[in-house]
Parts: C-alpha cells; sequence; structure tokens
C-alpha cells in the first residue's frame, strides 16, 4: 500500500516599510513630516503609491506552487504609523483581494510608528495577540512595543510570533547599546514565559532589531535558545545585506526560530525582486529603491529589503 504524505509549504516575511505614515497628523505624536505641508511634503498621492508598492512587494514574495500563486502566509511589518494604514493597505491597495488580516500595536514611540503581523486567515488561526510595553530606561526615549501573537497552522500546531522594532543607534551606537539590550531582555522574559507552559513551543521572533547577528542584543537572546536563521541570509539578484550604507551591506533584519520551528525551515533568504533595486551610483553594484534619499522623493519602496523563511509542514 502507497501511503501519501502531505506536505504544505508556510512562507513567513519580515519587512522594515520605511516610513509607512498616513498624511493626516495625530496631535499626540511628532509626525509632521509625513503631511502634505510637511518637509517630506506627504500627499495623498504619495500615500497610495507607497501602500500599492508594498502591496506589489508582498504579493511577489509569495510562491509559486502547483496550486498556483501562493501568497505569503504571514508578514511582520516595522515602521507603520497605525490601523487606519493597515486597513488602507489590506482593505484597499492592490492587496485588497489577498484577504490579510492584521495586528498592530499602538506603541507610545514619540513619532507614531510600530509594528503589526499580516496572516493568512486559511493557514493561520489566531488564539490570542498582546503587545509588550517597553518600560524606557533612564536617558531612554519611548519606545516600539513588541507585538505578540500566538495561534494555530494548518496542521493544528501552534506558532508563537514576536515582531520587533529596537531603538535606533541615534546618538552613536554605544550610547544607545542598552537600549537595545533593555528590548532584549522583555524579549527573554516573553521567550522564557511561553517555554514554562510549553516547552516545545514553535516560536519566530523577526523585525529590525537596528543590530547586526554579533551584536550583544541578538547575542543576549541567543542564551534564550533561539536561532538567527537569517544570519547568513542574501539576495540572488546581488543583495548581500537587508540594508545598504555608504556602499557597505549589513542586516539589520532578522528572523529567528526555536529548535522545533528550526526544524521545518527550508530556506530563509533576502527578496531582493529586481524591481526593489536600483544602480548604485556612486559606490557601484545596486542598494535598495527606497522611497526617500534624504528629503527627496524617489517613489521607490524601501530602504530596507525583506526577508523570506519558507518552512515545511506535515
Amino acid at each position: 500500500m502507497i501511503t501519501t504524505l502531505l506536505v504544505s509549504l508556510f512562507t513567513f516575511i519580515e519587512l522594515n516599510c520605511e516610513n509607512l505614515f498616513d498624511t493626516q497628523h495625530d496631535t499626540l505624536k511628532n509626525d509632521y513630516e509625513f503631511t502634505p505641508n510637511g518637509s517630506y511634503h506627504w500627499t495623498h498621492t504619495r500615500y497610495w503609491h507607497k501602500l500599492n508598492h508594498i502591496g506589489q512587494e508582498i504579493v511577489a514574495l509569495g510562491d509559486d506552487s502547483i496550486h498556483g500563486w501562493q501568497l505569503p502566509d504571514m508578514v511582520a511589518l516595522c515602521e507603520v504609523e497605525n490601523d487606519s494604514v493597515l486597513r488602507d493597505l489590506t482593505q484597499r491597495s492592490l492587496l485588497r483581494k489577498a484577504h490579510y488580516k492584521y495586528f498592530i500595536t499602538n506603541s507610545p514611540d514619540e513619532r507614531g510608528i510600530d509594528v503589526a503581523l499580516l496572516y493568512q486567515p486559511a493557514s493561520f488561526s489566531p488564539i490570542r495577540t498582546y503587545a509588550i510595553r517597553i518600560k524606557p530606561s533612564k536617558n531612554m526615549r519611548p519606545t516600539r512595543d513588541i507585538l505578540y501573537t500566538c495561534g494555530q497552522i494548518i496542521n493544528n500546531d501552534t506558532l508563537h510570533i514576536f515582531v520587533v522594532h529596537a531603538p535606533s543607534r541615534y546618538g552613536g551606537e554605544k550610547i544607545s547599546r542598552p537600549h537595545r539590550l533593555l528590548v532584549a531582555q522583555y524579549l527573554a522574559d516573553a521567550i522564557d514565559s511561553v517555554r514554562n507552559k510549553s516547552p516545545q513551543a514553535r516560536i519566530i521572533i523577526a523585525g529590525d532589531f537596528n543590530d547586526y547577528t554579533s551584536s550583544p542584543s541578538l547575542e543576549a537572546i541567543y542564551t534564550h535558545n533561539m536561532k538567527d536563521i537569517s544570519a547568513k541570509a542574501i539576495g540572488s539578484h546581488g543583495a548581500k545585506g537587508t540594508y545598504r550604507y555608504q556602499g557597505e551591506w549589513g542586516s539589520l533584519d532578522h528572523i529567528l526560530c526555536s529548535p522545533p520551528a528550526c526544524n521545518n525551515i527550508i530556506s530563509c533568504y533576502i527578496g531582493d525582486l529586481p524591481f526593489l533595486l536600483e544602480k548604485d551610483e556612486k559606490y557601484g553594484s545596486v542598494h535598495p529603491m527606497r522611497c526617500y534619499q534624504g528629503p527627496r522623493y524617489q517613489n521607490g519602496y524601501s530602504d530596507h529589503l525583506p526577508l523570506v523563511a519558507r518552512f515545511v509542514i506535515h
């Protein structure tokens, strides 16, 4: 007798959207730059171009399966302003027919940027979600909440997701390092809490850590039995990192997994689709086709390239 083994793919994307703001001023936030009269002259036209670009990017990062084009199952987003932006992205942009659902934080970040998680209801059924608030240390500005979500995937296994956007390196790496270490400690505590209830939990942590694979904040998370599956990720069209600064590639974006999740990983790479890149006239090769270069509007996508992780589900 021949037994058929049913296997599915689960595609997980991480993407920093580069300032995905709406055009309205939030009276509680310092978002003046991204208004029609602000320094970036952020108009409705530019806003909708941006939304459709992000939608195009997400669709293109799907997988060509035997059943046709398969959209990413889950997308972790950084630098999105609010629920209105996510509603426009999922219900009114060219992504509207993809039927994504989402969760988003409401952080005390001074500029008003948050993290979010898109998911396909057909492949992920949420059980609970909440934001983890970071209590700032001395001389630290309010930062983004960590978004936690858990739910069941199609084989009824439970998946635990953390989306993070750690504090920037503003003021210098050394001075700002304690702020990212603080976020890492909150993450570590949350990981331990999940494992106390489920020692073999399938955990994925994704986002912009504003640090590199060998940085102290990432090292602190590794000690809690998490692995950076994106540590050696490269693209197929020239990208050697998710971000390029003054001609040097580096990856500030990461996807980390617990051992049970690592057992199902097929690949993790940088989604450097050709339309996300442009020629680097100053340093040679290519760099991300960003939305703004300083104050100059480029009508691009983002200054970060996406990470793509594909898992097999039995």
